[in-house]
């Protein structure tokens, strides 16, 4: 009943997609929801060839299944997609650049491409381009959002844009209800990325994911607030004290803001010690150690669903259930 484009096209069980979040999204959760049926993303922006390889032989110890990885093309390294075109995964993720110049040099190793977006112009584009798949990501998600546009409007207007070409819908999904709406609107699937967030398996420290348990829709913002190491680029958060206090000063730009520059935490992995100052781009991770406040607690508005930690295999099966039951009892009988 779920079977869709999208799981033909990369062996998969569920049209269920767990989101590319940098530093949360790793080896053990990618490999969790794909063990499920799903397919996990490993989040590596900003990783050295090195690490990719590692972290992707993690992610491979656990589970033979397909697994796709995430680069954002403004951290992109020299040599990143000859390393991935190296690596056993089924596709990169790509977001927030040139479709035009980036997919022609996967696609020329051999790589498949995902691209995420947050406009149907381009979504075309990707499409011209090469894009084996399209994200379509609306104004609802959490982390960093490319669009303006809601996800459910968004959603038929990239499918009127792209034809037929497999297609996920992205933003303020959790549950299979909103998978279900997904799949009505014309995706092959959904995105999730603030669900998966508070699992079991994900990177989040676990202040981060009960915050993501407290908070509701109206808790979370639309800013670019937290900019150092990429600046202007909008994201979504919740609502903290440094967030509330920013808006209290006036909303004062770089370099303007209380305790700019300070140091507050440093991300700590593979060898790594990296200082994270206060409107760092970096979230809360279990890599990161210190003061978490000035970080960046990225959600989407789908929070208000989210009430329980849980495995994210159990995630998967729960969306799963949720989907067939409202597809059986709610849309099915309005065919007849």
């Amino acid at each position: 009943m779920l079977k869709t484009k999208f799981c033909e096209l990369f062996g998969i069980e569920y049209p269920i997609v767990c989101a590319g979040m940098g530093n949360v999204a790793l080896a053990n959760l990618a490999a969790a929801v794909s063990e499920a049926g799903g397919l996990g993303t490993i989040a590596l922006p900003g990783f050295s060839p090195d690490a990719i390889a590692a972290e992707i032989s993690a992610a491979r110890r656990i589970t033979a299944k397909p697994i796709v990885v995430n680069q954002l093309i403004p951290f992109l390294r020299p040599g990143i997609f000859e390393a991935l075109a190296e690596l056993p995964i089924s596709a990169v993720t790509l977001f927030w650049g040139d479709p035009a110049e980036h997919i022609p040099a996967c696609k020329r190793l051999g790589l498949r491409v995902i691209w995420q977006c947050g406009s149907a112009l381009e979504a075309a584009a990707a499409k011209r381009a090469g894009a084996d798949a399209i994200i379509a990501q609306g104004f609802e998600a959490g982390g960093h959002v490319r669009g303006v546009v809601t996800t459910f409007a968004l959603v038929p207007e990239v499918r009127d844009a792209i034809g037929d070409l497999p297609m996920l819908a992205a933003g303020g999904i959790s549950d299979g209800r909103g998978l279900a709406a997904a799949l009505a609107l014309g995706a092959d699937g959904a995105v999730f990325g603030t669900r998966f967030l508070a699992s079991r398996e994900s990177s989040a420290r676990p202040e981060y994911k009960q915050a993501v348990l407290d908070a509701n829709a109206n808790d979370t913002v639309h800013t670019k607030l937290f900019d150092i190491g990429w600046p202007d680029a909008a994201h979504r958060v919740i609502r903290t004290p440094l967030v509330d206090a920013w808006e209290r000063a006036g909303r004062p730009i770089s370099p303007n803001r209380a305790g700019e520059g300070e140091t507050v935490a440093h991300l700590r992995r593979g060898g790594v010690d990296a200082p994270l100052p206060r409107y760092s781009v970096n979230p809360p991770s279990d890599s990161v150690e210190g003061d978490i406040s000035g970080l960046p607690f990225y959600a989407g508005q789908s929070v208000s669903l989210i009430d329980k930690i849980m495995p994210a295999a159990e995630i998967v099966r729960q969306i799963v259930a949720e989907a067939r039951d409202v597809i059986a009892s709610s849309l099915a009988p309005l065919a007849r």
